[in-house]
């Protein structure tokens, strides 16, 4: 029986057919470096290395990667909290990562790439969009503008007269809304702020935007094109919007065949988030709660 997949994109099964026979492309956005990993972490990571092993028992050779954002404001306010920095706190949270995932027997990806060093990678793909007349500079930040990308919103399905804050609270409000020239376009490269870090570029000193990290990290792993891209479904707006209007609008080419998200972990009917602090972590549910994590990861 031919294998199918529930996309995103079409919002219905659809046969699975690769880019190239009897290999798999897979990329899953990773968690962003702050924190201990939830119990809707687990979640995630148990149903992408489920599926990844089912390809696998299948017959597929896959090829996983899985990125770290190591670069966002939510680390650096953690790393002002704790008199720290933002590598020393990325460092101490990635390995926490991979010690709660092996513990629910989670396999390692085939590659962990990190946006803080894809800064070559990001800053060329943001020039390109620039040189497409898709971004603009301004002030020192550089933004997408999204009117030029006539196909978005195609993933979720939303217009631009609904975007706002996306589902996974990064959006509060808008204080560089001065600086753009619509208020639907968002950021690629920020100015560099007083005791931040940043890194040199053609716009000046600054940082990468969340969504360009991702795109720029999986075409240096795996170039235009993938099978699979998958992640939680708090992600199809507007990251992975985001991801497709850039990394289409620089290759011309469709940057995943297939899309794939994850259902939340609910409390109380509100998805787990750190930002809503309705959170359990992972060693909290196995060792305060005394749960076995082959327990956790077979519910």
């Amino acid at each position: 029986m031919a294998l199918q997949i529930y996309n995103t994109f079409s919002r219905r099964k659809e046969s699975f057919e690769t880019l190239e026979s009897g290999r798999v492309s897979m990329y899953c956005c990773g968690v962003t470096v702050y924190d201990y990993c939830h119990l809707g972490h687990a979640r995630s990571y148990v149903v992408w290395d489920t599926i990844r092993r089912y390809l696998e028992w299948r017959g597929y050779a896959v090829r996983y990667v899985q990125n770290f954002t190591d670069i966002d404001d939510k680390i650096l306010k953690r790393a002002i909290q704790e008199s720290s920095t933002m590598t020393a706190v990325s460092e101490k949270y990635i390995a926490a990562y991979f010690e709660d995932m092996a513990r629910l027997n989670i396999r390692e990806a085939d590659d962990y790439p990190r946006a803080t060093h894809t800064i070559d990678g990001i800053q060329r793909l943001i020039h390109e969009l620039e040189q497409k007349e898709v971004a603009y500079a301004s002030q020192g930040d550089v933004y997408y503008a999204v009117r030029q990308f006539p196909d978005y919103g195609k993933l979720s399905g939303r217009k631009l007269e609904d975007m706002k804050s996306g589902a996974s609270g990064r959006v509060e409000e808008d204080p560089d809304a001065p600086k753009k020239r619509d208020t639907a376009d968002f950021a690629l490269w920020k100015g560099a702020k007083p005791d931040e870090p940043f890194w040199e570029s053609p716009w000046g000193k600054g940082r990468p935007g969340w969504h360009i990290e991702c795109s720029a990290m999986l075409r240096d792993r795996f170039g235009d094109s993938i099978d699979i891209h998958v992640g939680g479904g708090d992600l199809v707006f507007p990251h992975h919007e985001n991801e497709i209007a850039q990394s289409e609008a620089a290759t011309g080419k469709p940057l995943a065949r297939y899309w794939m998200h994850n259902g939340m972990v609910n409390v109380g009917g509100v998805k787990m988030s750190k930002s809503l602090g309705n959170f359990t972590t992972i060693r909290q549910f196995v060792d305060e709660g005394g749960v076995d994590p082959m327990v956790l990861r077979l519910f």
